[in-house]
């Protein structure tokens, strides 16, 4: 199955999660079982999530590096600082908090599959793949960085 690697936009797998999510909510009983907590869950979430995205995606500006996650091998710098000092994947991990989010809105408890998949998905075909291509290029630094910094957290 390496024919998926680097083959969809993150964003679109994030996109096609929140659907399925929606889909599982239409056709089963939500709980309603958080209330007030619920919500205060979902925006911190939400909050978290768009954190790590705008973080990330403002380290790979000010760095001048692609932004194409399915163009890796353009990347001309490794980013390390910010949000990237905490997470190697800071806006795959945003959008994981954001369909956790969705999750726990919906409050239906099969809709948390979504973020589960999403994980698992962006690990095996964008992550793995992705962290090949930076070994390639940056070699040990990357590898030094990769022993510092967790893959996801």
């Amino acid at each position: 199955m390496s024919w998926l690697e680097h083959k969809i936009p993150p964003p679109v797998v994030g996109a096609l999660c929140g659907l399925l999510m929606w889909g599982i909510s239409t056709q089963t009983v939500a709980i309603n079982w958080w209330g007030f907590t619920a919500q205060a869950i979902t925006g911190l979430l939400v909050l978290l999530g768009l954190f790590l995205d705008s973080g990330g995606l403002l380290s790979f500006i000010r760095s001048k590096t692609t932004i194409n996650p399915v163009k890796i091998e353009n990347a001309s710098a490794l980013v390390t600082g910010g949000v990237y000092r905490f997470t190697r994947n800071p806006m795959y991990l945003g959008m994981a908090l954001l369909l956790t989010a969705l999750a726990v809105w919906l409050q239906t408890p099969l809709a948390f599959v979504g973020p589960v998949l999403f994980v698992g998905y962006i690990t095996r075909f964008q992550i793995i793949p992705e962290e090949r291509v930076l070994q390639k290029l940056f070699g040990q630094e990357y590898l030094d960085y990769s022993q510092r910094v967790r893959r996801w957290l």
